[in-house]
Order: structure tokens, then sequence, then C-alpha cells
């Protein structure tokens, strides 16, 4: 089987009617009809699907596990129920091309609609069996948790470094991904080497895949985006790019992090600093760096198309950057 029929076979389970949607479909039925209009609204909107596709090519490359499905759709629950929070929390207007839920909905249904997601997610976790798996999970939780909190927590008190920004990034997005190839592995009792590939895969991708997005907050095309640039800086977030430009010129850069209350022509200033003093440049080197050590984890598992699929997305965090 070649790579590309492998991505086909792959991309049937998300099709519209595909076995996951309409699993997760029955997964969040409620008879709450504030509930069920929420969760419709999850599941067909859709979106990339990125974790419960590493869940499933995690468990193809070591030749199909058991309750892959259960693993796809855990993953997928707990990131919609941080969507459904993360919302609230930074006032969003949209999810997806969407209003926002909170929006729509209100505060309370909103945050309790997220609370009815992680019991599906406890639901789902139980059907493996697996009591390392719900361990894994509730890490996974936990370091989520962490890291949204130490991103406000940094804010308020300028605690800028980049050992915070490396342990937000892991807690806010890297940590579910590694539950979802880890995961694979404790799914098909891999132990070992094959294990350790997958767990570091997992980190490495969710990395890469924070930083890509938040360079390209700053960096990239609000056409692209479909959201105007510069939404980190306005909500004092202070990621990579703005971290070394903070060090290069922090006459001209802290004034607007603090201000936050940023214009576009505040915007378009940081996005010139960052042209001039070469620091978009080492952001995109550091990404390229992450992207070659979750491709470099996977050597040690056999070739297979599902590996090839796992380094193809990988790579095209890079491709995105252009």
């Amino acid at each position: 089987m070649s790579a590309g029929s492998a991505r086909l076979n792959l991309q049937g389970a998300f099709a519209a009617g595909g076995d996951f949607d309409a699993k997760l479909r029955r997964l969040l039925s409620s008879d709450v009809e504030f509930i069920r209009l929420i969760e419709d609204d999850l599941v067909s909107a859709g979106g990339k699907r990125i974790r419960p596709r590493l869940a499933f090519l995690a468990g193809e490359s070591l030749g199909g596990v058991p309750h892959n499905m259960e693993l796809a759709l855990a993953v997928e629950l707990l990131h919609s129920a941080t969507l459904l929070h993360d919302d609230l929390v930074d006032d969003a207007d949209t999810r997806r091309g969407r209003e926002a839920a909170f929006r729509k909905y209100g505060n309370a249904v909103s945050v309790l609609s997220g609370d009815y997601l992680l019991s599906r997610v406890l639901a789902v976790l139980a059907e493996t069996g697996k009591l390392e798996l719900v361990r894994l999970f509730a890490e996974a939780a936990r370091l989520l948790a962490e890291g949204e909190v130490l991103q406000f927590q940094v804010a308020a008190y300028r605690d800028y470094s980049e050992d915070n920004y490396y342990r937000i990034i892991t807690g806010k997005t890297a940590a579910l991904m590694t539950a979802a190839t880890e995961g694979a592995a404790i799914l098909g009792d891999a132990a070992g080497e094959a294990r350790r590939a997958l767990a570091s895969f997992g980190r490495e991708y969710g990395l890469a895949f924070q930083m890509r997005d938040d360079y390209l907050d700053l960096m990239g095309s609000a056409d692209v985006l479909g959201k105007p640039v510069g939404g980190d800086v306005r909500e004092g977030k202070v990621t990579l790019i703005t971290l070394w430009l903070l060090a290069e010129a922090p006459a001209k850069v802290e004034p607007l992090l603090l201000r936050r209350q940023v214009s576009s022509a505040d915007i378009a200033v940081l996005r010139s600093l960052a042209e001039e003093r070469g620091v978009a440049k080492r952001v995109v080197k550091a990404i390229e760096k992450r992207v070659d050590s979750a491709i470099s984890a996977l050597k040690s598992l056999p070739g297979s198309p599902a590996r090839a699929a796992l380094e193809e997305l990988a790579l095209a965090e890079l491709q995105r950057l252009q």
C-alpha cells in the first residue's frame, strides 16, 4: 500500500458520514437542547481533526491497535472541551467560522457543556479497559490546565522567559498530542523504544505545531488566518517571536506589550522589527529543528505508509510558514 492510499483510507474516517463523525455524534447525543446544539456545532464544524489523525496513524504505525477509534474520540473530545472553555476565557467572537458557543448560549451553558464533553472523555477511556491510558489523559489534562493558567500568570507578573514559553506550549498543545501518539502505544502494549518514539514524536510535533501557530499570529496574513494578525500581542501573550523581539529591542517592544490595546500600526512595527533584526528567520529555524526532531523520533519504527504520513504531517508545519 502506498502512502497516498493510506491517506485516502484515513480520510474516509473523517468524510461526511464517516465512522469517526458518526461515532462522535452518537457519543455526544443528549436530550438537553442547548447541549445538543453546541455539540452539533462542534461535529459539523469539523476542523482539521489533527489529534484524532495522530491517534489513528500512530496505531497504524504499530500495525494496528485495539480501541484506536476510542483513543481518537477521546483526544478530540478533550480538545473540544478546552476550546469551549478557551473561547470564553479569551472572549472570542468565533470558533471555526461560527459564533462562539458562549456568545450564543451564555457563559454558564458553554462551561457546563465543556464539562459534559469531559464526562464523555471518561466514558470513552473506560471502554478501553486501560488504566494506564486513563493516567496518561489525566496527566495531559493537568498539564493543559497548568499551561493555560501559567500563560495568564506570566502576563500578570511579566515573567517572560523561554522556559515559561515552552512550559506553556507543552501544556497547551504538546501534552494532548503526546497523549494521542503515546496512547496508541499503550493500546498496542508497545513498550521501550516504540513507545518512546511515538511519545517523542507527539511532543516534538505538538511544539512545532504551536510554535508555527504563534509565529503566524504575528507574521502571517489575515486572509489566510481568517482573523486579524497580532491577536496574541493584544491579549498580552508573549510568544517566542515577541520574546526574542523583546530581547532585541526592549525600548520599542516592551511599551507595546504592556499597553496591549495595540493598533494595526503597532503590529506593523513589530513585524518590521522581526524582519529587520532577523528574529523571524531565527524562529523559523527553531520550528525547523522541532520538525526534524519529530521526524527523527520515528526512525526506530519500521517503515510504513502510516509512518510516512506522520512525517508528512510534521513537514506540513514548515509548508504553512511559506
